[in-house]
């Protein structure tokens, strides 16, 4: 996996105000900064694996900017307390997600109901908010071209837990917290 430097890259965010930024705020930021095209063309493409740059989110977010090579995904995860926003800004992604709300710890293994399922693409301009403990993965599905998509969590990352699945049984199968990505 290749991995841009995390360095902040300032955008068009308005002053952080007093209070934590919302999932509209989220989502408003990302679709602003997804416009951004001279920002989304400085963001160097890896064709092997996904690449990406931190940016200065509004008050006091995490935000990112991130390439994703044809075939590439994130694998089934959630964003424990965060509440988060993405936008494609170029290409199309897809995201698979779970319309239920899930215990947030003291278990390993979940059968999930037949219909909590759901799919989204997300071609460029496209995007969406989150609530807490949201789960799903996101893919570039595309044969031949990479996508790029901006992304905001509030409050920042305190860790991402990433499930396993086959069928309908969703296994916890490790903790990420923030050192491990730096």
């Amino acid at each position: 996996m290749s991995v841009s430097p995390s360095v902040p890259v300032p955008t068009t965010a308005p002053p952080a105000s007093a209070s934590a930024p919302t999932q509209a705020d989220l989502l408003d930021f990302v679709r602003r900064t997804a416009a951004d095209a001279e920002l989304i063309a400085s963001l160097p493409l890896d064709p092997e694996g996904r690449t990406w740059v931190r940016l200065v989110g509004p008050g006091g977010s995490e935000a990112w900017l991130i390439g994703w090579p044809p075939g590439t995904g994130t694998g089934w995860h959630d964003h424990a307390e965060s509440v988060g926003a993405f936008v494609t800004a170029a290409g199309e992604l897809k995201e698979n997600a779970l319309a239920a709300r899930l215990p947030a710890d003291g278990w390993r293994t979940l059968e999930l109901a037949d219909d909590v399922d759901r799919e989204r693409r997300l071609p460029a301009g496209e995007g969406r908010s989150f609530g807490r403990h949201h789960v799903h993965e996101v893919l570039n599905e595309s044969t031949d071209r990479h996508a790029i998509s901006v992304h905001a969590y509030y409050p920042p990352l305190p860790q991402i837990r990433r499930y396993s699945r086959v069928g309908q049984v969703l296994r916890l199968e490790q903790v990420e917290r923030p050192e491990d990505w730096q």
